[in-house]
This record gives structure tokens, C-alpha cells and sequence, in this order.
């Protein structure tokens, strides 16, 4: 007999308790996953003795092997397991590194990453370790969440709606994170109002600050922010989510439109494996990313352990790519111990330059399949989405630099080399979506602000980590004003004529952008009055915030922390629906869309 037949007589003997045995599975794979995430909370989040910890560290390894178990199950119950496990390769990694760590623990009392760490220089593995396990139960819980109809109701939810709950979710869970005694190095816990728009403002990619971050926070409240940040720009769980609902129910056009931000239709329906691919490409910018850092820091950090080291550059690397400008020093890059590093601040600028650019527009560029057909093929050139991503980015960071360059002559570029004026100047326009800067917002003449204004209100570029109304927006309201001014037939944009649909949708964004922060601005002429009676304060201050919070971009003249809970309140609004899109969280309040065939006689009146 065969390992084949064994096989089949394998599964023909454990048929009858398969549904059964798999549904206990599944749930007590939910409890025991709930369970351990609240152990780990009462683990980092709280002091604990060391017999409790011993005690809340075993039920965390009682964890890690019932999910080796519940997966060897799923194993031995499917008719092909070589298949299961191909379709299922990431989950069986993170089984195996289970395994492998399990069994080193059991013999010899510690890791192989502790090994390892301590190999390459870390002095202490006890916040790593933290990262490892913190890791693996994301992992696992996200997997299990969202695997294909296990968890998720069988209910037609709008998936605007589920976009704007899985952020609100984040939110919460990051709110009640930071909120825990461990992750301060204050005594006590974070404010919860604090906490709140710390959380919203690390989710939505913002980077406002109402604390120093570095000396706030433990390290272990930095890594929240991390996480925050990575998973907010990405925005896994809304995306996870809207495929689960997509295959479950199939693509609409109405569900294209609400993740128009994220991906185009063409590229959505071309790729069923779009969110790995995501993932894979973002680590990548991001590894590479700290790489760089790594080897340009010099002496900036040379009073920190490597471990520490390394740990800063991959918090600025994914703060960087994710568009977050939140930064591990006081006063950000303008921080003196770093405000010349110009090799520092090129290659942030790249990375919020490509993170800003869009995947959609990276995956045309960059995708080797792609570059190859280009190569053979030269009448073949970059989709029409990625010439208004590339074109018009590049053409803001110009125009940006130029006019910081001759606006701050006197200013904020006084006393610089050449060299450190070209590298401030592009880096301050490119960071126009991430809210890092190397130079004092506060410091900067009206002129200079207010173009900083209308940078920040563009943005960045569909489907990428940043916000603003898009290039795509502006792209089309810029051609369609061409076509009026010119008495044009079509509204036509790098030999593409422009559908009606995205006229509209284009001055739908504009206006609700317009609308937003005008009621936003009014608002906080009410609220602020403290502010507004301060003598080296005025009206910009609050309409620069209120424009960095709606476009997530994160500059500020230096309110943020002045600002009144109300105030607070106000901004975290204008960052969270910056973030899910305005066209989003329309769609989740107008409802279901009722077509009618109805066309009323059409109407006349003068314009202008």
C-alpha cells in the first residue's frame, strides 16, 4: 500500500467526524486567540511580578501549540494536503518557526531569535522578543479573521461601511493600548482624549502630535504606534475585509468606487492575489528603506545600542513610506542632532516620494513582468493612471522645491550650503503628504505657508498611503478647465478622453474637501479662541492644521498640543474621514443606490 492509498483510507476513516471536529476547532482557535490577546495586553501593558508573568508567558506558549495542533488537524482532514499547505504556505511558515521556537525553548530555556539578536549586537532581547510574539499573534488572529467565510456575518454590509468600521476598530484597540500603564514612561496611564487622537491621528497616517513621541512613550507604546501606523497605511483590515466581502458576494461597481483610493478596476480584477502582493512590495520599499538608514545615521546615534539603532530606522522607514511623519526625536527632523543629515533626509524623501506615488502606479513601473513587456514591446508605455501618478507628482515636488527655494532665501535656507538649501527645499515639497520636517512650519513666511496649504490639500496619488484630494483629482479638474477655456468637445488628458463619471466623481472629492475643512475652520474659530487671542498666533495657524489634518499630512505650526478637547475633537474627525475618503464615507450615509431610467428635460442657466 502506497502513502496515497494510506491516504485515502486516512480520510475515508475521519470523514464522519470531519465538520464536527473542525467547528470545535475553529471556535476554541477564536477563544483561545481572544483569550491570548488579552493575556499579552495584561502582560506588556501592565507591571507585573514574576510568578505572574511566568503564568501569563505559559498560557502564551499554551497558545502557540494549539494553533500548531488546530493546523496539523486541518493537515490530516483535507483530501490533499500538499495542496492546503501550498495555498496556505504563509500559515505553515509561521507553523514551522513555531515549532522550531517551541522546541528550542523546551530544550535549552530560550530562542533562536534571542540567539540571533544577541549575534549581530543587541544588548538586551527582551523588547525584541516582545516584537516576535506581538508579531506571530497578529499573524495568526488576522488569519484566522480573515479567512474566506469563517468569521465575518453572511450579511450584505455596505462595504463602505465595513471600510469605515475596520479604522474604527484600530482605533479603539489602539486607544485602549496606549492607554496602559507600560506604554508610557510616565507614571500612570495616557489621557484618554490623548490617547484617542494619538491613535486616530497613527491610523489615519497623519502624524499630529499632542506628546513628544520619544519621551512620551516606552518603548513598547512606540511599537503600538508602529503597528498603528503600518496597518493604518496599508489599510489591511479594510482591504482584508472588502476581499472577503468581494468574494463572497462578487465586484460591483459600486464596491470599485469604495476602494477607489486603494486600486484601480483594472488592476483589482487582473490580480487575485492584489493584497500579498501589496503586502511583499510595501515590505520591500520599507526593508530597504531602514537598510539605508541603517548605514547613513553616522554618529547622530551613536550613543544608542545597535539594537536601538536598528529600531529607529525601521520606525522612520515605515513612518516614511506610510506617509506618517511621526519621528522618534523631539521636534522631529528639524532636531539638531539630525536637521543636517542631508543623506538622511534624500532618502526619507524617496520613500515618501514612492509611498505617496501609489502601488497601483509602483506595480506599472517597477513590476519585472511588466518592465520586461516594455522592453520587448516599445510601443507599449505606462498605463494612463500611472502618467497622472508620476507626472503630476514629480511636477508638485518641482514646483514645491522651486518656490521653498526662492521663498526662504532669507528664511528658513539662511545660512545653508547649496547643497543643504536643494535637499531642505525638495525635501519640504516631496514631504508635502507625511508631515516629516526638517526645518521650523512655525518659522516659515505666510507665502511659503500658504502654497504649503495648497500642496497639502492635492496630496498625494490614488491607491497610495497618503491623502489630499489626489493628483487624479486635480489631474481631471485641470483638464476639464482646459477643455471649457478652450471650447473643446471632450475633456482629454494624455490622449485619453476622460469619462463623465470621473468629472464628476473629481469635483464630487473637491467639493467635499472645500466643504469639510471650510465647516472644520469655523468651527475651530470658535473652539480656539484661546489660540486665536495669543499674540504670536492668528486665523493660519488654525487653517494650516485644519488642511494638514483633512489631507493626513501631519505639518503643523506648532498648535497641536494647545489645541482644547473640542478642538481635538474636531481634528480627529477631519483626519479619520481625510483618511477613509470623503467619497467613502458618503456611500456608507446615502444608503442603497436606486437606479431609475427617468431623464427629466434638460436645463439652462448662465455659469460665472
Amino acid at each position: 500500500m502506497n502513502i496515497q492509498e494510506f491516504r485515502e483510507r486516512v480520510n475515508v476513516i475521519l470523514y464522519g467526524s470531519k465538520d464536527r471536529v473542525l467547528l470545535l476547532l475553529k471556535r476554541l482557535n477564536l477563544l483561545v486567540s481572544a483569550s491570548a490577546l488579552f493575556v499579552l495586553a495584561v502582560y506588556y501593558g501592565f507591571p507585573n511580578e514574576s510568578d505572574t508573568a511566568a503564568q501569563l508567558l505559559g498560557f502564551v506558549k499554551f497558545s502557540f501549540a494549539f494553533y500548531v495542533v488546530h493546523y496539523v488537524a486541518r493537515i490530516l482532514y483535507d483530501f490533499q494536503p500538499r495542496e492546503f499547505i501550498r495555498k496556505t504556505w504563509f500559515e505553515a511558515v509561521v507553523m514551522a518557526i513555531l515549532v522550531i521556537e517551541g522546541t528550542s525553548d523546551l530544550f535549552t530555556g530560550e530562542l533562536l531569535i534571542g540567539r540571533f539578536t544577541q549575534s549581530i549586537g543587541f544588548d538586551s532581547i527582551s523588547d525584541f522578543y516582545t516584537i516576535f510574539i506581538q508579531g506571530y499573534f497578529f499573524t495568526i488572529v488576522a488569519t484566522e479573521l480573515l479567512r474566506g467565510g469563517r468569521v465575518l456575518p453572511r450579511i450584505r454590509l455596505n462595504p463602505a461601511v465595513i471600510f469605515i468600521i475596520s479604522f474604527l476598530g484600530l482605533i479603539s484597540i489602539g486607544t485602549v493600548l496606549l492607554m496602559l500603564p507600560e506604554m508610557t514612561v510616565q507614571a500612570g496611564s495616557m489621557d484618554f482624549l490623548d490617547a484617542l487622537f494619538t491613535s486616530t491621528s497613527a491610523t489615519c497616517v497623519t502624524g499630529l502630535m499632542v506628546v513628544d513621541t520619544v519621551t512620551f512613550f516606552s518603548f513598547k507604546g512606540q511599537i503600538v504606534l508602529l503597528f498603528l501606523i503600518q496597518l493604518g497605511g496599508l489599510n489591511l483590515i479594510a482591504f482584508g475585509s472588502f476581499l472577503v466581502l468581494a468574494s463572497r458576494f462578487g465586484l460591483g461597481v459600486r464596491q470599485h468606487d469604495v476602494i477607489e483610493d486603494f486600486v484601480n478596476r483594472d488592476s483589482f480584477n487582473a490580480s487575485s492575489g492584489l493584497l500579498g502582493k501589496v503586502m511583499i512590495w510595501c515590505l520591500a520599499f520599507e526593508g530597504l528603506g531602514a537598510l539605508a538608514m541603517h548605514l547613513t545615521w553616522g554618529d547622530a546615534l551613536s550613543d544608542l545600542s545597535t539594537g536601538k539603532q536598528w529600531f529607529y530606522s525601521i520606525f522612520h522607514s515605515i513612518s516614511a513610506f506610510n506617509n506618517a511623519g511621526i519621528s522618534l526625536f523631539t521636534h522631529g527632523l528639524a532636531n539638531e542632532q539630525i536637521s543636517h543629515h542631508y543623506t538622511l533626509h534624500w532618502v526619507i524623501t524617496l520613500l515618501v516620494f514612492f509611498g505617496a506615488l501609489g502601488m497601483v502606479a509602483i506595480f506599472d513601473l517597477f513590476d519585472v513582468s511588466r518592465m520586461r513587456e516594455r522592453m520587448s514591446q516599445p510601443w507599449k508605455h505606462i498605463g494612463f493612471a500611472t502618467k497622472i501618478a508620476l507626472y503630476f507628482s514629480v511636477g508638485l515636488v518641482v514646483f514645491g522645491a522651486g518656490a521653498f527655494w526662492l521663498l526662504e532665501q532669507d528664511g528658513a535656507l539662511s545660512g545653508m550650503s547649496p547643497f543643504g538649501q536643494l535637499t531642505t527645499a525638495v525635501f519640504q515639497s516631496a514631504t508635502r503628504t507625511s508631515g516629516f520636517n526638517t526645518v521650523d512650519i512655525g518659522g516659515l513666511g505666510l507665502p511659503m505657508l500658504f502654497l504649503l496649504l495648497i500642496l497639502m490639500f492635492i496630496g498625494s496619488s490614488s491607491s497610495s498611503t497618503g491623502g489630499g484630494i489626489k493628483t487624479s483629482t486635480l489631474s481631471i479638474v485641470m483638464a476639464d478647465v482646459w477643455r471649457t477655456v478652450r471650447n473643446l468637445d471632450h475633456v482629454q488628458l494624455f490622449k485619453r478622453t476622460v469619462p463623465e463619471l470621473l468629472r464628476s466623481r473629481a469635483y464630487s472629492v473637491l467639493l467635499f474637501f472645500l466643504v469639510g475643512n471650510t465647516v472644520a475652520i469655523f468651527l475651530l474659530s470658535i473652539t480656539e479662541d484661546h489660540i486665536l487671542n495669543m499674540g504670536d498666533r492668528d486665523l493660519m495657524d488654525l487653517i494650516f492644521e485644519e488642511v494638514s489634518a483633512f489631507g493626513t499630512v501631519g505639518l503643523s505650526t506648532g498648535i497641536t498640543s494647545m489645541l482644547s478637547p473640542f478642538g481635538k475633537i474636531i481634528i480627529m474627525l477631519s483626519m479619520f474621514i481625510g483618511r477613509v475618503g470623503t467619497l467613502t464615507v458618503a456611500y456608507a450615509l446615502g444608503g442603497r443606490a436606486s437606479q431609475t431610467h427617468i431623464k427629466y428635460p434638460e436645463g439652462h442657466t448662465m455659469v460665472g
